[in-house]
């Protein structure tokens, strides 16, 4: 709630300083004596445009500030007030700040929308803001729509999970569709190649021994003359020493080891004897099977070339596309069921908004009944409240996380009457007492803590003043009511009362604000009755109308 508004150099206000508390606090004053240029100064600290003719005149600047107590929140380190600050330079210039920090217009006004209504000739209430008339039924019925709510946004969820899934599905189709030939070409050649892992490693060292065949093969025959061909071979002499060794090992550790050695030595030497004579005999020297070699290896390093960089890379990619492909040629069946499932999922989307609309159209229907209940309690008997739902075109075009529904207040002031937006009533009275008879019905719904009112009594006197003044006391208990009056009736029921003064010393004219106390109070409401004239009777009256409102004029609530 609002606990504090200063005013400095705004208009013919000076300096005005008022302390508020919570309930209902009525502002008084003589007609021109500033009533309303107090309400303007508060619409721009909420975030109202700024003009600088509204500067005091002979000052470079205004400013207003707002002190505010802001409802408790969930967030632990939250601040618990704030402060609103609104400077307007004769230059032209605009500076908004929330706890001394510089914000735009549009922070401040967003700020200032969570913790006030105001409505008067500076209107800023957000009743008469048609996007906030959804909420406002969900609010009212929440326990109904709060669990249907949730039902749709996770419908929504899937169905956008569903609706994403296929839109890919169908970019790949359009993106693979282009590149399926491509892929299908690459595909064949690398299955056409027949590549082995480690194949082109192998060829490399094939290619290197054929072209050095010639003297590959003169030193392998060399190598097989000397260890085994020739007559006295190196296999044929160390046999001869093993068998030596063998026939005296018994007589010692060391013969025995010696034979050991020369008999590994000798069938070691066998071995590579055998394998050298293999290699020669099949050593290839012709030129075909050079170019074969040749030929190979180029189609085996082209590929990898193109596709990795090596065999096992161009195996891997083989694989890939081959597994590409067999999703491409799947994907008129994946797209089948991704439409199927999308399709399911937008039916049940489309059946959690119809059950919710039906809640809100419930819900929409007891507002209308108490709200024009309200309205012929204040008099209004002829007006008629409507909240009307767009039910035009497919429901399915309107789908969204928060259903599908769209709904505007209207209201005719006569039976009979064309329905209208509740912001295209042209009396600010009845403005007021419809906001009045609005906020009896939802005002503990919307979570704004303070309400102010100027004009509500614009129009009206006797028993509906009276109403009026009971149904603001009665809005007061749960919240911070702030009612700018001409009133007895209504004046008579604040639990707060400051008078707006005006002051003429030939010279400038000034307005101030005095707090009440429970004198002054019942002479200003005495004012109210008859006019300068206070008499008696206009003072029992005054101190009658207190007593009948249950206000404490003892205290000065």
């Amino acid at each position: 709630m609002i606990t504090h508004i200063g005013i400095r150099d705004f208009a013919i206000i000076a300096e005005i300083d008022m302390d508020l508390s919570h309930g209902l606090t009525v502002v008084t004053g003589e007609t021109g004596a500033g009533k309303s240029i107090l309400i303007e100064a508060v619409s721009l600290a909420l975030g109202s445009r700024a003009d600088t003719s509204m500067i005091r005149a002979g000052r470079s600047k205004s400013v207003i500030q707002i002190a505010a107590e802001l409802p408790e929140s969930a967030d632990a380190d939250a601040p618990s007030d704030c402060v609103l600050t609104r400077e307007i330079s004769a230059t032209g210039k605009s500076l908004a700040k929330i706890n001394g920090e510089i914000v735009t217009l549009a922070q401040l006004s967003e700020s200032a929308a969570r913790l006030a209504d105001i409505h008067g000739q500076y209107d800023r209430h957000s009743l008469f803001k048609t996007e906030n008339h959804l909420a406002l039924i969900d609010a009212y019925h929440s326990r109904a729509t709060e669990p249907a709510k949730k039902a749709v946004a996770a419908a929504w969820r899937a169905y956008a999970e569903a609706k994403r899934a296929l839109s890919a599905l169908l970019q790949s189709e359009a993106s693979s569709a282009r590149r399926h030939d491509f892929m299908r070409f690459e595909l064949d050649e690398i299955t056409k190649a027949d590549l082995k892992p480690g194949e082109d490693a192998a060829l490399r060292e094939s290619l290197a021994v054929l072209q050095n065949g010639e003297l590959i093969y003169e030193r392998t025959a060399a190598a097989a003359e000397a260890l085994c061909d020739g007559d006295r071979s190196a296999v044929d002499g160390l046999g001869t020493a093993m068998r030596a060794l063998q026939d005296i090992s018994l007589y010692s550790k060391d013969l025995d080891e010696i034979a050991r050695i020369t008999a590994d030595a000798y069938y070691a030497l066998q071995d590579a004897a055998s394998a050298l004579r293999a290699l020669r005999d099949r050593m290839d020297f012709s030129p075909e099977t050079l170019n074969g070699v040749i030929a190979r290896l180029d189609l085996v390093e082209r590929l990898c070339g193109k596709y990795g960089g090596s065999v096992e890379k161009t195996l891997a990619y083989g694989e890939t596309l081959r597994a590409a492909l067999a999703d491409l040629e799947n994907i008129d069946a994946r797209k089948a069921a991704l439409t199927a499932q999308t399709q399911t999922r937008e039916n049940e989307l489309a059946r959690a908004c119809e059950t919710l609309r039906a809640l809100r159209k419930e819900a929409a229907a007891e507002l209308e009944t108490k709200i024009n209940a309200e309205l012929a309690e204040l008099h209004f008997s002829k007006a008629v409240f409507a909240a009307r739902f767009d039910d035009t075109g497919d429901i399915r075009q309107r789908l969204s996380e928060n259903g599908a529904d769209s709904v505007e207040f209207l209201i005719a002031s006569n039976k009979g009457g064309p329905l209208l937006p509740l912001a295209k009533i042209a009396s600010g009275g009845e403005m007021s007492r419809i906001l009045l008879a609005f906020k009896s019905v939802i005002g503990d719904y919307d979570g704004i803590p303070t309400m102010i009112f100027d004009e509500i009594d614009s129009g009206i006197s006797g028993i509906t003043a009276g109403v009026v003044g009971r149904k603001l006391v009665k809005m007061a208990e749960k919240r911070q009511i702030i009612c700018i009056t001409h009133l007895p009736q209504i004046a008579a029921c604040g639990a707060h009362h400051f008078a707006i003064r005006k002051s003429d010393d030939g010279e400038s004219v000034r307005t101030f604000v005095e707090a009440l106390d429970a004198d002054e109070r019942v002479l200003e409401i005495a004012r109210l009755i008859g006019g300068a004239r206070i008499t008696e009777t206009t003072l029992k009256s005054a101190r009658e109308l207190i007593e009948m409102s249950g206000a404490d004029a003892g205290t000065g609530r």
